[in-house]
């Protein structure tokens, strides 16, 4: 039997291509996807008004950059809340834990669209926040700590008891078990979960522009509306997002090949 050409083909699912391999099949697949879309508006007969789209480069840039900003902070707030709520689903002290159970289940059983109506019209309304950008890194943070925090606990979960016992039996305080022996496994679980919840979280501030928030999505809608081109405003606009989602995914990658060991 003739062995498969190695250029397509690895010997095992669990193997890695080399440098060579993984850069020819990745040019393949761009070839391939660009002359799909050619075609595809070759055959719609759309007539493209980039120049148009083009004069309002600023107003795009703005946006975009207001979205990196947001989505950067939120991150960060959020991974905080995760951690903290993930913990304390774990607490000995049972009104915590059931403080923390019922903002999971509040935040995950209500769409991020209503969370923001309130949030920003009602409670930052009472507490006079008047900050937008502000506004919408913390609701954009509440909602998705609750994700990550669910994250977080079936990771924490993940690692067996015997390892906690023995932990325990070397004389590991609790926040140097968790420090020494869980995280760091626990890191190797969610790193692919985590991943698709921040890049779910950068995708759901284009929801901010309802607020007022001039970010990228709003960018857009703005240039849509002052240009008629709706069809190239809303294609920068999944680039521009695109360039946002896209490294965090290849870095989480590379995180995931350090992390990885035999079990």
């Amino acid at each position: 039997m003739r062995t498969p050409p190695s250029f397509f083909f690895l010997r095992n699912p669990d193997s890695e291509p080399g440098p060579g391999v993984y850069f020819f099949n990745l040019a393949l697949t761009t070839a391939a996807v660009s002359l799909l879309g050619v075609w595809l508006l070759r055959q719609s007969g759309l007539q493209w008004d980039w120049e148009a789209v083009a004069a309002y480069w600023r107003l795009f840039a703005a946006g975009w950059a207001t979205t990196l900003g947001v989505s950067l902070a939120a991150l960060a707030v959020s991974t905080v809340i995760g951690c903290g709520v993930a913990l304390a689903q774990r607490s000995v002290f049972l009104p915590l834990r059931t403080l923390a159970e019922a903002y999971v289940e509040l935040v995950r059983g209500t769409p991020l669209l209503a969370q923001i109506y309130i949030l920003f019209y009602i409670v930052a309304e009472a507490v006079h926040l008047e900050n937008r950008m502000v506004a919408g890194i913390l609701t954009l943070s509440i909602f998705s700590g609750a994700y990550l925090a669910e994250v977080f606990r079936a990771g924490i979960n993940s690692i067996g008891r015997s390892q906690l016992e023995s932990a325990m039996a070397i004389g590991l305080t609790r926040a140097q078990t968790y420090r020494f022996v869980v995280l760091p496994q626990a890191v190797r679980v969610v790193l692919p979960s985590m991943t698709g919840q921040c890049v779910s979280l950068i995708k759901d501030s284009s929801l901010l522009s309802i607020i007022g928030l001039n970010e990228l999505t709003q960018s857009a809608r703005n240039v849509a509306s002052y240009t008629f081109s709706n069809l190239e405003s809303y294609v920068l606009l999944a680039m521009g997002y695109l360039l946002l989602t896209l490294p965090i995914s290849l870095w989480t990658r590379r995180l995931e090949k350090r992390f990885r060991y035999e079990t």
